[in-house]
C-alpha cells in the first residue's frame, strides 16, 4: 500500500529533475550534514561549501544553458535547495539568492545583457555569486515601502556610491552585490546597481551573530564613496514606478525560501522518528514508538509534511509553465510552508521533551534554523492584511 509516508519518502530521493544535479546534491548533502554543527557552534562561513557546490556544477544549475549552466527552472532548484537545506540551511539560504539573481536575469527584460552574461561565465567558471543587498538600518525592508538611505551619485567617470546594507546573506564570499539605491538627481530615481566586492571603499563589518542560520554569514556591508562603472546601472526606475510587486522575484523568492525550510524540518522529522524508534524508557518498557500519541503526533507532522511538498511542488511547477500567478498567492505560499515548518518541529519537540532542547541534538538547531522563516520577507502580517485587503476589495 502506498502511504503518505512512503509517497515523501519518493520525493526526497528519487532523482525527478537532471541530468544528475540531484544525485550530486545527494552526496554533497552528507558532507554539509556533517560541518553543519561546527559552523553553527562558531558562526563560522561554510567556504568549503561552496566549493563543493562549484565544482559539482550546482553553483550555476539556475544560469542558461546556452551560457554554459545547468538551465534549471524553479522546480528543479527548490529541490535541491531542499536537499541542502536538509543538511545546512545556512548555506542554502547563501545559495537561494545566488539561483534567485540568476533565474531574474534570464526573464527580466531590464538587466543589461552584458552583465548579466558575465556573472553567468563567472559562476559557470568558478565561485562567483551575487546576491541583493536591500536593508538598511533606518529602512528595514524595503517590502514596507521607503527610499533607501544608500545613496548613487553619478559623475562623470562612474557612480560613486555610500551608505550601509545590514542582513547581507553571503557577505563574506559574494562576488557581486546587486545594491539597492536612490540617485542625487534632480528627480530621484532607485533601484538597482551592479557593484563588485571588494572595491576601495567598501567593507564588511560582521555583526551577524543570529539565532539561527548561524552560518549564513548576513553581516553588514558599508560602502564608502565607492566608484564603479556608469554601465552597472542594472534597474533604476521612479519610485512610483516600483509600487507593482515584481512577480517573477516574489514567486521564486517565495518558493525557494519554502523549500530550504521545509528541509530544516525534513531533517527534524527524521531526528524524531530515530529518537521515538531508540527510546526505551524504564516504566514503558517499549520504544517511545509504539505509543498511540507518538504515533498520531508524527502522523500530524507527516500530514503538514504532504501539503509543504504539494505546495512547493505545484507553485514551482505553475511557475515554470508560465502559468498567471500572483505575488500575494506566492506570500500566502511562504506564510503556510514556513509556518507548518514551525509548527512541526514544536510538535517535534512536545514529543522530545528535555532531549530535544538540549544542544547535542540536532533538533535544538533545526527549532532555532526555522523560527528565523518567519522574519523572511514578505513577513506573515504583511501577507494577510494584502490579501485581506484584496478580499475587500481596497
Amino acid at each position: 500500500m502506498v502511504t503518505a509516508s512512503s509517497h515523501i519518502a519518493a520525493r526526497e530521493s528519487a532523482p525527478q529533475a537532471g541530468p544528475d544535479h540531484v544525485a550530486r546534491a545527494v552526496v554533497l548533502a552528507k558532507v554539509f550534514a556533517e560541518r553543519a554543527p561546527v559552523h553553527d557552534r562558531d558562526g563560522s562561513f561554510p567556504f568549503r561549501n561552496f566549493e563543493d557546490l562549484s565544482e559539482a556544477g550546482l553553483l550555476a544549475l539556475t544560469v542558461p544553458s546556452v551560457l554554459g549552466g545547468g538551465g534549471a527552472g524553479a522546480a528543479e532548484a527548490a529541490r535541491i535547495l531542499g536537499i541542502v537545506g536538509k543538511a545546512d540551511p545556512s548555506t542554502a539560504l547563501v545559495l537561494s539568492m545566488h539561483y534567485i539573481q540568476h533565474l531574474v536575469m534570464s526573464r527580466s527584460s531590464r538587466w543589461p545583457a552584458r552583465l548579466s552574461r558575465k556573472l553567468a561565465r563567472e559562476t559557470v567558471e568558478g565561485v562567483a555569486l551575487v546576491n541583493a543587498l536591500r536593508v538598511e538600518p533606518d529602512l528595514g525592508s524595503p517590502a514596507r515601502g521607503g527610499l533607501p538611505a544608500t545613496i548613487a551619485r553619478r559623475t562623470e567617470t562612474g557612480w560613486r556610491l555610500s551608505g550601509r546594507k545590514i542582513y547581507s546573506t553571503g557577505a563574506p564570499i559574494l562576488k557581486w552585490y546587486a545594491v539597492w539605491a536612490r540617485t542625487d538627481e534632480a528627480e530621484t530615481r532607485v533601484g538597482f546597481f551592479l557593484v563588485p566586492a571588494g572595491l576601495p571603499g567598501t567593507r564588511i563589518v560582521e555583526t551577524w551573530d543570529h539565532l539561527g542560520l548561524r552560518a549564513s554569514g548576513s553581516h553588514d556591508v558599508i560602502f564608502e564613496d565607492v566608484v564603479f562603472p556608469l554601465d552597472h546601472e542594472i534597474d533604476v526606475r521612479r519610485p512610483d514606478e516600483w509600487r507593482a510587486p515584481d512577480v517573477t522575484h516574489a514567486t521564486i523568492g517565495a518558493i525557494f525560501i519554502a523549500a530550504i525550510y521545509d528541509g530544516v524540518v525534513r531533517a527534524a522529522r527524521d531526528w524524531l522518528i530515530g529518537f521515538l524508534r531508540e527510546r526505551v524508557p524504564a516504566n514503558l518498557g517499549a520504544p517511545l514508538a509504539t505509543l498511540p500519541r507518538a504515533q498520531e503526533v508524527l502522523g500530524g507532522i507527516e500530514a503538514r509534511l504532504a501539503v509543504n511538498a504539494r505546495l512547493i511542488g505545484s507553485f514551482a511547477d505553475d511557475f515554470d509553465k508560465s502559468l498567471p500567478l500572483s505575488a500575494i498567492e506566492s506570500s500566502i505560499i511562504k506564510l503556510t510552508v514556513t509556518n507548518n515548518a514551525v509548527t512541526v518541529v514544536e510538535d517535534a519537540l512536545s514529543l522530545a521533551g528535555n532531549h530535544g532542547l538540549s544542544r547535542g541534538n540536532p533538533l535544538e538547531r533545526h527549532y532555532r534554523d526555522v523560527l528565523c522563516g518567519r522574519v523572511h520577507t514578505p513577513q506573515d502580517d504583511t501577507t494577510r492584511i494584502a490579501a485581506g485587503r484584496l478580499a475587500l476589495g481596497l
